[in-house]
């Protein structure tokens, strides 16, 4: 295959091939200045905020768009830069080095993946080795390709697909968790022999804040202005839909209705001249490329098998042990419970509070909340529809922090490898509970928040039917606008 077939293959698997034929009977507008609250679904609009201000949804809270005081691109790539540096150091630094009566190993990042995989729990160890290695070289490798790409006048076309790979990877890139991990396991080897401190683990705590301060600082609405809109809609088969570009009156009532959708990726707002599918994809939107649909395919449907596999194995990740701590030939096998209580009896009392909550509270708290948002979802509920939605974020946002007692297993098999003298071995219920965490967090990104405000009512035409479809001029638009004002504040990124 010759360099042009290659690349005309890579370019058609990206961007599909279209009719370029143009249907002239149909049309999709463009609205400008309008945004769909990504937790709710409420499509309103955004006034132009002042650097250093931030905008929140008025029906649930959520953050909507943010404006720094710092250049919005050159100090993410700074920040960015940064983080380049230090996971290079990172990947060829020494993690710790252990000291048992005269024999001495010294592991890295990279030790405990590859242990894991000497012992047979190979799905374990590539879970380890792409959430500490992989995923955060690859994040900042697209962040800084983004930044810049983003200091041209017109962003590349290949650019909004790299934002898109990037919001989909960030989560699994779990330097925070890691390094919280290297701290339990820290605690329970100085009981054993002693523990020297590698320089590794001051990197993955520097790397941890720069990543931190390259998404804080970051402006993704900035970059996507850099983005020209194509002139035509690609729909999913057939010829290509122009595109009309309507900015959003301050006068004019901004009312629910099917016929719009937004994408997910870019946040672009686009209203077609006909009633949308729930689920079925619309098309490409004409700004990233990304499919829009109006609501996330078989959503409940996905998210509940999801959360009875995730109960499934958070039994036996309880129940059998994580890991097995052999002393002079002699070895017993510890529970996440169990190595929680040691932890207290040792006086390492806020750890074991860490280790109880990340592990054991968190996992049982995800399966609730998300259970409960399906059933209530089911039942059309109304009640606690923001309250719901608060959750659902809160529970997006701990979800990982569960990986600690994975990470914490990892680097203690790769740290104790002294035959009968002392030998830390990991056993199946690690292997369940990574299971839990990863089909939690798999639940929270297939349940579609939005759904919770459609079944009660909230969201598209049956909210317009309980207004007998009148246009209240000055209602509903000017209930937005001063929601908007009083919901700005100083960004505390």
């Amino acid at each position: 295959m010759s360099v042009s077939q290659f690349t005309a293959l890579m370019r058609d698997a990206v961007m599909p091939v279209q009719d370029t034929s143009v249907d002239n009977t149909r049309h999709v507008q463009v609205l400008e200045g309008v945004m769909e609250c990504p937790c709710c679904g409420l499509i309103q609009k955004l006034p132009e905020l002042a650097p250093g201000t931030q905008a929140r949804c008025p029906r649930c809270d959520q953050s909507l768009d943010r404006r720094n005081k710092t250049a919005p691109i050159a100090t993410p790539l700074a920040f960015c830069i940064t983080s380049a540096a230090l996971y290079v150091a990172m990947l060829f630094s020494t993690l710790m080095m252990l000291d048992l009566y005269g024999r001495q190993r010294t592991v890295d990042i990279l030790t405990g993946p590859i242990e894991l995989l000497h012992e047979g729990w190979g799905e374990v160890g590539v879970l380890v080795a792409i959430a500490t290695i992989l995923a955060p070289g690859i994040v900042i490798a697209m962040m800084g390709m983004i930044l810049t790409a983003s200091l041209r006048p017109s962003l590349p076309a290949w650019v909004p697909h790299l934002m898109k790979w990037y919001e989909a990877l960030r989560p699994w890139s779990m330097v925070e968790v890691y390094i919280l991990g290297v701290f339990v396991a820290y605690t329970k080897l100085v009981d054993l022999a002693f523990v020297e401190v590698g320089a590794a683990v001051y990197l993955v705590a520097g790397l941890m804040v720069s990543m931190a301060a390259t998404d804080a600082t970051l402006d993704t609405e900035i970059i996507w202005r850099h983005r020209k809109i194509d002139s035509f809609m690609r729909p999913m088969r057939g010829p290509r839909l122009p595109l009309t570009f309507v900015a959003a009156s301050a006068d004019e009532p901004l009312l629910p209705s099917a016929n719009r959708v937004s994408c997910l990726s870019c946040g672009l707002v686009l209203e077609f001249d006909h009633p949308l599918h729930p689920t079925e994809p619309s098309g490409y939107c004409p700004r990233c490329g990304h499919v829009v649909r109006h609501r996330k395919a078989n959503s409940m449907s996905r998210s509940v098998a999801l959360l009875v596999s995730a109960i499934v194995f958070y039994l036996p990740a309880n129940i059998y042990p994580v890991m097995t701590v052999i002393r002079m030939g002699a070895g017993t096998g510890h529970t996440i419970l169990e190595g929680a209580i040691e932890l207290w009896v040792d006086g390492m009392i806020p750890l074991s509070l860490l280790v109880i909550f990340a592990s054991v509270t968190v996992p049982v708290l995800k399966v609730i909340g998300l259970s409960y948002m399906v059933e209530a979802t089911r039942r059309k509920s109304h009640r606690h529809l923001r309250f719901r939605s608060k959750v659902y974020r809160v529970i997006d946002i701990i979800g990982r922090w569960s990986m600690i007692d994975v990470f914490m297993v990892s680097i203690l098999v790769a740290m104790v490898r002294f035959n009968h003298m002392a030998s830390i071995t990991a056993n199946g219920g690690m292997v369940c509970f990574a299971a839990v965490v990863v089909l939690t967090i798999f639940a929270v990104h297939t349940f579609d928040p939005r759904l919770m405000w459609d079944a009660a009512g909230k969201n598209g035409d049956a909210a317009l039917a309980r207004t007998g479809g009148k246009r209240r001029r000055g209602g509903f638009a000017a209930l937005q606008t001063s929601a908007y004002q009083d919901n700005r504040e100083p960004d505390r990124a």
